[in-house]
């Protein structure tokens, strides 16, 4: 561990990517939980941020992934004018092996332990059912079942909130929020993917789709038999006459070898951390591609879950939700106002709240 020990406060204290308020090491040996709580800002009001459970390579590996989704979230939050800063914890192993009842009950207790500063909830490789368990001993957890006081899903709120985004995308370039006629291309059509699709086609569009899973691409199909399906991302990224590129499944989906063969005119996707490093949203506005920044337009489901702590209201979220078409073009505003990419502007944006919160 100690070359992980290094690692954290090299990153913490020598790091642009620094600036943590908190990293805590969380481990119980009697039920094998390892885990990385990382609360990157409180400045806004208690961290909030999901619960990622993966097989990560090394725990250095694991410690770097709380940091910078940590990091993203308190700009989510922010931009989504949500009062939560950002944190965000990791799990470290094979959920399909080692996730148990224990090991959740153990986690529960290291969150309950921070004394709300982290409100914990969903993110890969964990569920509503295990936000339940979790909840048994932390009462700062949401995205829990609707039995127990929560919201459920928060998928339908996360694709709500993209279809915004594009709908922004499409009145700032073509002077119209509507997707009918425009074709639409969706790399990952999971748990937020599915619902999209639904929104687009409602609206008129004509929606291309692909998933690594068969029965992924298969249940779109069975209830839209017009989807079209393309064999793989790097066919669909290359489809010809596509306007809108939707990335909705892992990060890094904007890089070197994709950006330069994108042939739509707008990127707007629910995938976390979709620019795989520093440039990129240079080389895409270069290349005349309007960006909608990730954070922004996914940040639904954050609404979703952040409204549990007052008691959930499914009309009251979906209101706030809507808001993300406003924010969009507030950030497009801001990008052609300082002549920089809309990732940098959506940035500026959050920080400014964020200083202004730290000053109060």
């Amino acid at each position: 561990m100690t070359d992980v020990t290094d690692g954290v406060l090299h990153t913490l204290f020598h790091s642009d990517q620094g600036g943590h308020e908190q990293v805590v090491l969380c481990q119980d040996r009697a039920s094998g939980l390892k885990a990385v709580i990382a609360i990157h800002s409180t400045a806004l009001g208690p961290a909030l941020g999901g619960t990622r459970f993966y097989p990560y390579a090394t725990e250095e590996e694991a410690v770097a992934d709380a940091l910078n989704l940590a990091r993203g979230m308190s700009y989510k939050n922010a931009m989504a004018g949500l009062d939560h800063g950002g944190g965000k914890a990791v799990i470290i192993g094979d959920p399909e092996r080692i996730k148990t009842e224990e090991l959740l009950l153990a986690y529960g207790r290291f969150v309950a332990s921070l004394g709300g500063r982290y409100v914990t909830a969903c993110d890969v490789g964990t569920y509503v059912a295990d936000m339940d368990v979790v909840a048994r001993e932390c009462r700062w957890t949401t995205g829990r079942s609707p039995e127990n006081g929560g919201a459920g899903d928060s998928s339908v709120l996360t694709a709500y909130g993209v279809f915004q985004g594009m709908r922004a995308s499409a009145q700032h370039l073509w002077g119209d929020p509507t997707l009918r006629g425009r074709k639409v291309g969706i790399a990952g059509v999971g748990k937020v993917g599915h619902y999209l699709v639904e929104h687009l086609l409602e609206d008129g569009a004509q929606v291309v789709i692909t998933d690594v899973r068969p029965d992924a691409v298969r249940r779109v199909l069975d209830a839209h038999p017009e989807v079209v399906v393309a064999a793989d991302t790097d066919a669909l990224i290359r489809t010809e006459g596509l306007d809108i590129y939707a990335p909705c499944a892992l990060g890094g989906a904007l890089n070197d070898d994709s950006v330069p063969v994108l042939t739509a005119k707008v990127v707007c996707g629910a995938a976390n951390n979709q620019l795989a490093h520093p440039g990129v949203e240079k080389d895409i506005a270069d290349r005349g591609i309007l960006y909608a920044p990730d954070y922004v337009v996914n940040a639904g489901g954050v609404i979703q879950v952040a409204d549990e702590l007052h008691g959930f209201d499914f009309a009251r979220c979906k209101a706030k939700a809507a808001k993300i078409f406003d924010t969009t073009l507030a950030i497009f505003a801001r990008a052609k106002e300082d002549g920089i990419p809309p990732a940098a502007a959506a940035d500026r944006i959050a920080e400014q709240r964020m200083a202004e919160a730290r000053g109060r």
